[in-house]
């Protein structure tokens, strides 16, 4: 589940829209400064519980939104393999880093929350990676999902491990097409 801090880190005012998709309603934030979240259902659930003062204006027609949602529909299609899209992603130094690593990871493949964390320079650092990963406010677009445990088993994932097993279950099937 996405932090409360890293809610409280995006933009108060920024523009939203809101996408069906076959892991359920999206909720994609954006500025002029980029894409700052793509958000799971779960993750507005929590903001609207905990009552945290955000501001987002609904709009329909932002360049940045209307680019998600059409990338995101290419990828759900299995028609798009990677994302060409601005990031304002916000978040500590550490959280930064292990998101970049995210983005490395190619389209159809995975790696152990340890192997990401021996790229970023410490072994054993693998529950960090996953607490920064599960900080991660672009769902998909950087793509936390393809981060599993290190015996291939499902674990940790902000949007649920259905969505994730179906995320991976897509790129494995359009993985060579």
């Amino acid at each position: 589940m996405i932090s409360e801090r890293t809610l409280r880190l995006l933009p108060v005012k920024v523009g939203y829209d809101t996408m069906s998709s076959p892991v359920g309603e999206l909720t994609i934030l954006a500025s002029q400064a980029g894409l700052h979240a793509v958000l799971w259902d779960v993750a507005i659930e929590t903001l609207k519980r905990k009552n945290l003062p955000i501001v987002w204006r609904s709009v329909k027609d932002y360049p940045i939104i209307v680019q998600t949602q059409k990338q995101l529909s290419e990828y759900f299609e299995g028609k798009r393999k990677t994302f060409d899209l601005p990031l304002a992603l916000q978040g500590t130094g550490f959280q930064m880093q292990a998101w970049q690593q995210l983005l490395k990871i190619p389209y159809g493949q995975t790696l152990s929350y340890g192997e990401q964390a021996q790229r970023l320079g410490d072994k054993n650092k693998s529950r960090a990676v996953g607490l920064a990963n599960g900080c991660n406010p672009i769902s998909i677009i950087v793509p936390c999902h393809r981060v599993i445990g290190s015996k291939g088993q499902l674990i940790g994932f902000a949007g649920g491990l259905d969505k994730k097993a179906y995320l991976l279950t897509l790129e494995q099937k359009h993985h060579s097409t």
